[in-house]
């Protein structure tokens, strides 16, 4: 496969670096939350000393919330145990230049404890240990992302200043597919589009959605791991070009009480010799294994809701024809399903519509993979698919709450079996730390309703 524009092999970061392009290397992985976190290096100093032996990082940083606070009750990281340090391990396949920051390289990295043992609860870890369970059969995991965000004429700083209230959005009324009303944020965009090609990864389009100010870039589907590395970097780099430009731009899932940000993800599996496999004479166009994935799937949708929706205000996009699910159901070219079969013959894929902009795409991959090896493992059987209106349907619902779904992920068996005690616990008490957060928190909803009136 040609390598992308923009990737870097050590040779050529160290002629940049000696030709004074590159003077900065960032080293980073992604946390609990799904956002890069590391260091700045000079180029120097990364290619005589990091490269080779990595760095050190606080094991804090997987084991705090959103606002950074250290959380008590992780087995990992604590007081008791000294807050020492793990070790960032660079990938050297990640290594690329970051076009929007002048004279800067990226290497994504794999956490390691001192003796060079994984670092188990590490997001990128648990996904490569489902993909290592792929291989074992011979099979590897093809996926894609849709992620979806709200762009405001504010900056970050005026977001904050006004409690992120009275926002501008970018387009003043619904866009989706729309030419002309994307046509003022075309530069904007083209400049994400132009500048993620430039850092190694195969844009493909963009395209206004529904919500007010609301659109999506896609980039082509690529292997599991190099999909959700992309990811990652896309959502940070996005956000850091809009930041230039004088704007803001948010991934979370339910920003107002419009449409939300989804980030439907698109999975499909090949063998070590780039087969399809999904594709066969069964029902619906689909082999045995094929149904079988797709059945584990459904059937874990909602043991493994706290992976596709890992925020309180991710269960708010969960409404009646908004386009995100409410029922547990599959259906083909279906968008009223949590799983919709999209595609044929050699596309032929599942896309899975119950995450939104705020998932941590490995932690979701990493389940869509356990899920369906679960099903293959099982043999489970494939219902027949849903036809009409999902939202209309008496399936099981899609979880209301991340407080329900954090029931079901500590109760059921999936979890432990797939990913192992180690991490249903650390991913659990991420799940009740942010519950308990948002318990503690006065909203703006409860002001205005009873500070008068009550």
């Amino acid at each position: 496969m040609t390598r992308r524009r923009g990737m870097l092999t050590p040779a050529e970061l160290e002629a940049r670096t000696a030709a004074g392009e590159i003077d900065t290397v960032v080293l980073a992985f992604t946390d609990m939350q799904g956002r890069l976190q590391g260091k700045r290096f000079s180029a120097e100093f990364f290619l005589d000393d990091v490269l080779a032996q990595g760095a050190e990082g606080c094991d804090y940083l997987l084991a705090v919330d959103v606002e950074m606070r250290t959380v008590d009750g992780y087995a990992t990281s604590s007081w008791e145990r000294g807050y020492g340090d793990f070790r960032l391990l660079p990938d050297p396949s990640t290594l690329r230049v970051v076009p929007w920051q002048p004279g800067t390289a990226l290497a994504l990295a794999d956490l390691a404890l001192h003796d060079g043992t994984p670092v188990a609860v590490s997001p990128r870890q648990i996904l490569r240990a489902q993909l290592d369970r792929l291989a074992e059969r011979g099979l590897t995991a093809m996926v894609g992302t849709e992620l979806e965000f709200v762009l405001y004429e504010d900056t970050y700083e005026e977001a904050s200043r006004k409690s992120y209230q009275g926002l501008r959005p970018a387009t003043g009324y619904n866009v989706d597919y729309s030419v002309l009303g994307t046509a003022r944020t075309e530069p904007l965009l083209r400049r994400i589009r132009t500048q993620m090609a430039g850092a190694g990864m195969y844009v493909e389009a963009s395209k206004g959605e529904c919500n007010l100010g609301q659109h999506e870039v896609t980039f082509r589907y690529a292997d599991a791991l190099t999909t959700c590395d992309n990811h990652t970097l896309y959502k940070t780099g996005a956000k850091e070009i809009a930041a230039q430009e004088g704007r803001s731009i948010t991934f979370m899932a339910k920003p107002d009480e419009r449409e939300g940000n989804s980030c439907h993800i698109h999975v499909s599996l090949r063998t070590q010799d780039g087969r399809p496999v999904f594709p066969g004479d069964g029902p619906h166009g689909l082999s045995p294994l094929g149904a079988a994935f797709l059945a584990g799937q459904l059937a874990a949708v909602r043991d493994l809701g706290i992976l596709f929706a890992p925020t309180v205000n991710a269960y708010k996009r969960y409404q009646p024809g908004s386009f995100a699910p409410t029922a547990v159901t599959w259906g083909i070219d279906n968008r009223t399903c949590a799983l919709r079969l999209a595609g044929h013959g050699a596309s032929l894929r599942v896309e899975h519509r119950i995450p939104g902009g705020d998932v941590n795409p490995y932690l979701a991959v990493a389940g869509l993979v356990a899920a369906g090896l679960d099903g293959i493992d099982r043999g489970l059987a494939l219902p027949e698919p849903y036809r009409g209106n999902a939202y209309a349907s008496d399936a099981p619902r899609v979880p209301g709450t991340l407080r329900e779904a954090l029931g079901l992920w500590e109760a059921a068996e999936l979890p432990v079996t797939a990913f192992g005690e180690p991490v249903v616990r650390h991913y659990a008490h991420m799940a009740r730390t942010e519950v308990a957060a948002f318990d503690a928190a006065v909203t703006d909803w409860e002001l205005r309703r009873g500070f008068e009136r009550m």
